[in-house]
């Protein structure tokens, strides 16, 4: 494994920890320019999955062969900050791009019995088959958190029999433990998503009651784990939250992933256990680099030179177009 020792990443003064270099540009940053064009894709299992497109405005309107395809984190969706400025500044570098919103995640309750979680690789595949079909020649693999996670999985699954189509992949923030990370998140963030999910829970319950979703646990979930026990891993086929855990989490799909991808945890971030940092087990993975900058955080990396452009964009393209 390619281990990235130069990580050039350095925070503003006013940004000293890793919950302040997550929290600042989740709330504050601010990106315009982007205009979304949104199609709705059907699934093979008669559910949707509604996507948020921006080309670049390449010379002449001609048709860029490349994609960059950007998945999103628990409960985020393609409006979060950190997506929209992965787009801005890939399409200003000549890709255009296509931000897909997880099921419930795109403002609609979404049609089957179940959710999205962090190994539904099947609706990523979906995704991929839907640009192939548009004509892209290239796509590149851009995730975050639990998109990230999500990613490698998929990467790791398809091995060698990927499309050749998907040159690269780089992810960020990724719990590549999940049982271990989702013991390592704080209680503020924790209580923001359990708040979040359980509202999807009695959305669902009450517009869908013929799936007869049991909303009696709901009281009682006070951590994620909590959460996966009672309704992502009952919804989802597996038996607890452990067994979800296991099955999904992308460090053991790692050493199947036949393209370069890399993989950028900060050492400071509030959600990552030190699982999430295996350096001596990815030491033979030939395709795979790691960089483990000393700050930035959960999906943060604010530059301490912040022309509206952060640091993991720069990285983002610095590796797509390397």
């Amino acid at each position: 494994m390619p281990l990235i020792q130069n990580a050039d990443y350095e925070a503003p003064f006013w940004l000293p920890d890793g919950h302040s270099q997550t929290i600042f540009p989740s709330v504050f940053r601010k990106v315009e320019g982007i205009n979304y064009v949104r199609e709705r894709i059907n699934t093979p299992d008669g559910d949707f999955l509604d996507v948020d497109v921006s080309d670049c405005k390449s010379p002449n309107h001609q048709f860029t062969q490349s994609q960059i395809i950007l998945s999103h984190g628990l409960e985020g969706d393609t409006s979060r900050q950190y997506i929209t400025g992965m787009v801005r500044n890939f399409n200003a570098h000549g890709f255009d791009c296509l931000a897909w919103n997880f099921r419930s995640c795109s403002g609609e309750m979404n049609q089957t019995k179940r959710f999205y979680h962090s190994g539904a690789t099947d609706d990523l595949e979906t995704i991929i088959k839907h640009s192939l079909s548009k004509g892209y020649r290239q796509l590149y693999l851009v995730g975050f958190s639990l998109g990230g996670n999500l990613t490698l999985k998929y990467l790791g699954e398809k091995g060698q029999n990927l499309y050749p189509e998907v040159q690269k992949a780089v992810t960020f923030s990724v719990p590549l433990h999940l049982s271990s990370s989702g013991k390592t998140i704080g209680w503020l963030y924790t209580k923001r998503f359990c708040r979040s999910l359980n509202k999807k829970i009695l959305e669902k319950s009450k517009r869908f009651p013929e799936f007869q979703i049991d909303t009696s646990y709901i009281p009682n979930i006070k951590t994620l784990k909590d959460f996966d026990d009672a309704y992502t891993s009952q919804l989802h086929g597996f038996i607890d939250a452990e067994d979800y855990y296991e099955r999904n989490s992308s460090l053991y799909f790692l050493d199947k992933i036949s393209i370069p991808t890399l993989i950028i945890n900060a050492k400071n971030d509030p959600f990552l256990s030190k699982e999430c940092f295996p350096f001596e087990k990815i030491k033979p993975m030939e395709k795979i680099y790691f960089q483990a900058p000393e700050m930035g955080g959960h999906c943060g990396f604010y530059p301490v030179d912040y022309q509206g452009v952060l640091w993991s964009e720069r990285r983002a393209l610095e590796w797509v177009m390397s």
